[in-house]
């Protein structure tokens, strides 16, 4: 069992953790890919008893009630100890630990900050990954606020299920994804081209783009591997760059769904199918 706990004077340390990238990750069978500059996925995991919340503390969610002096408290401490770190809210957990939420990436800290801990919190007694979910509800996004008009849309049978996904042209799990999706019927693929992870990401984007079919032209490079053919257009390259930051994508593939849950990742099949038809 491995903690990662990081000693609240050495700063640089933290700043490091949640700077540092990834090439690829697998985590509860998600895979993805990050572009340079993107916070690595939390690695470590904490295991404690589902044991009642301290008296006045709030459940881990997105949003607090009613103010909290303690966690306003931890947020001002852990803002002197971590002056480069943007915290956008400190919430406590019914665990002990305080959730600290910078940007989305979450952390864990006690009431003095005297320690940081990295890593995904883990209910014991439900095998929930408590920080996982946390993530999805700070990433949720109603669908119907996505701007469409950036997508490709692809309608498969009747259309009625719904999914928006970021991908790369050189994500190799966005492909994985691709592949996986090709058993799925009754679905409308809105796909956002998102060029994060490679020189030429921007060039095979425009070139899909401005194709005389591009739901197909991608089709054949993320399924076929067949290069799409060199075209020029005003691509809407920087509006989808835009886009993704505004919604702190920060890997390939990210999918959005129509209930307003988001993950990261090619997911398998099974839980692929249970998302799309989730209500």
């Amino acid at each position: 069992m491995n903690f990662r706990f990081w000693p609240a004077a050495a700063a640089f340390a933290l700043a490091g953790v949640l700077a540092m990238t990834a090439p690829a990750q697998a985590q509860d069978k998600v895979l993805s890919t990050q572009s340079a500059g993107q916070p690595a996925g939390a690695g470590a995991k904490v295991y404690g008893t589902n044991q009642p919340a301290p008296a006045g503390a709030k459940t881990v969610g997105t949003s607090q009630a009613a103010a909290d002096p303690v966690a306003d408290a931890v947020k001002s401490r852990f803002a002197e100890k971590f002056p480069d770190m943007q915290v956008t809210a400190v919430r406590r957990t019914p665990y002990g630990p305080f959730e600290v939420q910078i940007g989305m990436d979450l952390v864990y800290t006690n009431e003095n900050v005297s320690w940081v801990m990295e890593g995904p919190l883990i209910d014991a007694a439900t095998r929930r990954d408590v920080t996982r979910e946390s993530q999805e509800k700070l990433g949720a996004v109603s669908f119907d606020q996505l701007p469409l008009d950036l997508a490709i849309k692809q309608v498969r049978g009747n259309g009625a299920r719904k999914v928006a996904i970021f991908e790369d042209p050189n994500c190799g799990y966005c492909k994985q994804l691709r592949h996986t999706l090709e058993g799925q019927t009754n679905l409308t693929i809105y796909t956002f081209l998102y060029p994060i992870l490679a020189p030429d990401s921007k060039t095979k984007v425009r070139d899909v783009w401005c194709s005389s079919d591009k739901a197909a032209t991608w089709d054949d490079w993320m399924l076929h591997g067949k290069t799409p053919p060199t075209a020029n257009c005003s691509a809407p390259v920087d509006k989808l760059l835009t886009l993704g930051q505004k919604l702190m994508v920060r890997g390939t593939p990210t999918l959005f769904f129509a209930n307003g849950s988001r993950v990261s990742g090619a997911l398998p099949a099974d839980e692929l199918q249970a998302r799309l038809d989730a209500k």
